[in-house]
């Protein structure tokens, strides 16, 4: 997009003497029903609270002359060619001049009189201002009932679990921040998931957030949303576990383990009866295969979060790092080693137990007590012993 540069210094002054404090962001296609009362509603606020600011419309391909009419009420058009949400707000926000920058849906849904709220935390040292509509109000209609009672609450709950999150209301598209914080954050997502990874990189960065009270009205469209509820909560749900190795791949992984390893040491003696039931070497390879699923699914968390912390998707985590001072690749190696061995010793005792039997038929129930520990002991090691390659991989430092 092409950048218009003041044709001279008293131009270039005087851009620099009109600095807003406070850019307000509007995403829009097709918003041609509610654009301009939007807008208004902003220019009374700004006038009525003394506040430097500029309006963008950040315009996602609209057909139906929204661009015509944001220019003629005094905002600014930022033509964004990458389609979804996300796309049109980072485009919209990289052309903001203000200090701070709030968003706000222009669908006449958001109530933008409250500004000044945001604008007063964003003085005191907030870095992000979230509004909370469970606090403020939804007014009748505004929320459909699946959004408002499950798909809302269950995201952000989600949330304030996973990330120890503040917020609550993750998905609340009226917000403010500063522009260095945002720039910080480095947002990724294109789409409407773009709203849960601003709270949850403001979160893992320890930044300041604020919450204010704000209402919701019904949206004054007279067309359909463009929000899609089952495809883009799952896109929000998927962003959410994906930056959380822990919830999603760790702690499963590590139940999974906990419960084979012990089952297993239960079942290696013999077989175990409970009332009329008994456990027995079938129930023993099964508590192997749970350590190895789980053990698979912990590795899984450690390359997910190195590789995080190595692109900047993540910030990094000093006992992550000093976790790596003492696990090295030659120290996965010598641990690997050692199980290979060790499973290798068995399956070399179960053979010559074969062997003294003239390689004749043999007890299942004993010998296959030996080979699960063989199998385990061998698969445990070659897991680890690649794995400390591919860690060492992912942990290089890049140019």
């Amino acid at each position: 997009m092409p950048r218009a540069v003041p044709a001279s210094g008293a131009e270039i002054r005087e851009a620099a003497s009109n600095q807003p404090e406070i850019s307000v962001v509007m995403p829009c296609l097709n918003e041609s029903s509610t654009l301009a009362s939007c807008i208004r509603q902003i220019q009374i606020t700004f006038a009525a609270h003394g506040i430097e600011g500029e309006i963008i419309v950040a315009d996602n391909g609209s057909t139906d002359g929204s661009q015509g009419i944001a220019e003629w009420m005094g905002a600014r058009v930022v033509p964004v060619a990458s389609r979804g949400y996300g796309s049109a707000l980072m485009g919209g926000i990289a052309a903001a001049r203000g200090t701070y920058v709030a968003m706000g849906d222009s669908d006449a849904s958001y109530d933008f009189g409250d500004l000044p709220k945001f604008l007063t935390e964003l003085r005191g040292g907030a870095d992000l201002v979230i509004g909370n509509r469970f606090r403020g109000g939804i007014r009748r209609n505004a929320m459909p009932a699946l959004h408002k009672y499950l798909g809302n609450p269950v995201l952000t709950g989600i949330g304030r679990l996973l990330f120890d999150s503040p917020c609550g209301d993750f998905h609340c598209g009226l917000r403010a921040f500063r522009k260095d914080a945002y720039q910080r954050m480095d947002l990724q997502t294109t789409g409407m998931e773009f709203a849960s990874e601003m709270v949850v990189k403001a979160t893992l960065f320890g930044m300041r957030i604020a919450e204010v009270a704000t209402t919701l009205s019904p949206d004054g469209r007279d067309r359909a949303p463009h929000l899609r509820s089952w495809s883009d909560g799952w896109r929000h749900l998927r962003f959410l576990l994906m930056y959380s190795p822990r919830w999603l791949f760790l702690y499963p992984g590590g139940l999974l383990m906990l419960i084979g390893a012990l089952t297993a040491l239960w079942l290696l003696p013999g077989p175990r009866h409970v009332g009329g039931v008994t456990f027995d070497i079938h129930t023993l390879l099964y508590a192997v295969l749970a350590v190895l699923v789980g053990f698979q699914a912990v590795l899984f968390a450690v390359f997910t979060k190195v590789f995080a912390i190595t692109e900047g998707l993540l910030p990094d985590d000093p006992r992550f790092a000093n976790l790596f001072r003492y696990v090295k690749l030659e120290t996965g190696l010598v641990t690997g080693a050692v199980l290979m061995v060790a499973g290798f010793a068995t399956g070399i005792y179960s053979l010559l137990r074969w062997d003294a039997m003239g390689f004749g038929s043999l007890d299942p129930v004993k010998i296959v007590r030996l080979v699960a520990i063989t199998m385990l002991s061998v698969t445990l090691g070659v897991q680890i012993s690649l794995s400390s390659f591919f860690l060492s991989i992912l942990g290089l430092r890049r140019r």
